[in-house]
């Protein structure tokens, strides 16, 4: 099966779907599929397929209006391709208007992912941007959708609140096990970069720094309790915020010796350095983060706007409403180291055992070919 994949862009820091999109679509062309993954990237970047891509990988620039990752490269290609199923990941940006066209133009079902957009947070957050989105970026694109895929039951939820009753697969993001020594290494240079993490109990914050992460609130919390030996480590790629922005103020409340924010771009994950990995998040359709830390060994703490009620469950985390977060994280620093390891080693095997890409593109491309008949 020819089967087209698109996401606005493969840049790390924007978020999950950047690494996501491109493992479904790797996946897909092992599974026996024939894949292109398409993108679009800032003038003057130049992104290239990486190593161990197995899907095609074409990457247009932008062009003004660049906020909607408008690119007539993007759109002129999808003109003059052809693909048995066309599946565009995200919302309200201008490829989807792209996706849509091209599926019409060849009678091929169109699928999308919405990534986290039809949470109530996500949905009325800046609303009035997103409905003349709907309205002039890819008009009638969501009407015409043959079906849409979420990440989780909890997404498949929010696609039907809304009002769509088109075919919905769920199938989670895959997550790999990442290997002993990589853990290693990533942990040696956070070592570096930040020498507290060698000698005292870190909880994690690991995102990007926008406010739907709650993080300048999640700091806030920290702050207004005595935590012990912890070090709260918070890393992540600039959005709203900056780790250097977030440190200045760290170290005007003389909070520096509690709380450190460091840059995460073009460094490795920090799990390895981490106790307790903690995401106090509005929202999330998956919480790619999430998975990552549980594979990497690291027991978490989420609000339950995030999709992993089964934390508990397998007795790899916390999932509380944020009225609760508060006494879940002072709960959470008391757990004994040693307990804290079994629930990380707890989730690592709940990753492995659920969340494998060959269980998602299985999923997949059953639901494509089914659409497509």
């Amino acid at each position: 099966m020819r089967v087209c994949q698109i996401v606005p862009s493969l840049e790390t820091r924007h978020g999950g779907p950047s690494q996501s999109v491109r493992a479904l679509a790797n996946h897909l062309a092992l599974a026996g599929d024939e894949v292109e993954l398409l993108a679009t990237r800032e003038p003057g970047d130049t992104a290239a397929p990486a190593p161990g891509d197995t899907a095609t990988v074409r990457v247009f620039p932008r062009v003004p209006p660049r906020s909607v990752a408008h690119s007539p490269g993007l759109r002129d290609h999808l003109r003059r391709s052809p693909f048995d199923c066309i599946h565009h990941h995200s919302l309200w940006l201008r490829p989807l208007a792209y996706a849509a066209t091209a599926a019409q133009r060849l009678a091929c079902p169109l699928v999308i992912s919405p990534r986290g957009m039809m949470t109530d947070w996500a949905w009325q957050h800046r609303r009035w941007r997103k409905q003349l989105a709907e309205w002039l970026v890819h008009p009638g694109a969501f009407r015409s959708a043959a079906g849409w895929h979420a990440t989780s039951p909890e997404e498949a939820e929010d696609i039907r609140r809304r009002g769509f009753r088109q075919p919905v697969c769920v199938a989670p993001n895959g997550v790999s096990l990442p290997a002993a020594d990589r853990l290693a290494e990533a942990r040696r240079a956070w070592h570096g970069l930040c020498p507290a993490t060698a000698t005292r109990p870190v909880a994690l914050f690991y995102s990007r720094l926008h406010r739907k992460k709650r993080v300048r609130e999640l700091i806030d919390l920290w702050l207004s309790a005595p935590r012990g030996d912890w070090l709260l480590l918070v890393v992540g790629t600039p959005e709203d915020y900056t780790a250097a922005g977030l440190q200045a103020e760290i170290a005007a409340r003389q909070a520096a010796d509690r709380v450190a924010a460091c840059d995460g771009t073009d460094q490795p994950p920090p799990y390895a350095v981490a106790s307790l990995f903690v995401l106090p998040s509005h929202s999330e359709n998956f919480g790619l983060v999430i998975a990552e830390a549980l594979a990497a060994g690291v027991p978490a703490l989420v609000t339950d706007s995030t999709p992993w009620s089964g934390l508990a469950g397998a007795a790899a985390g916390w999932c509380v409403p944020w009225t609760d977060f508060s006494s879940a994280l002072s709960a959470a620093l008391a757990v004994s180291p040693g307990r804290l390891a079994e629930m990380g080693h707890n989730g690592r095997e709940w990753m492995a055992r659920d969340y494998s890409w060959e269980n998602s593109v299985r999923l997949l491309r059953a639901f494509y070919r089914e659409l497509a008949r």
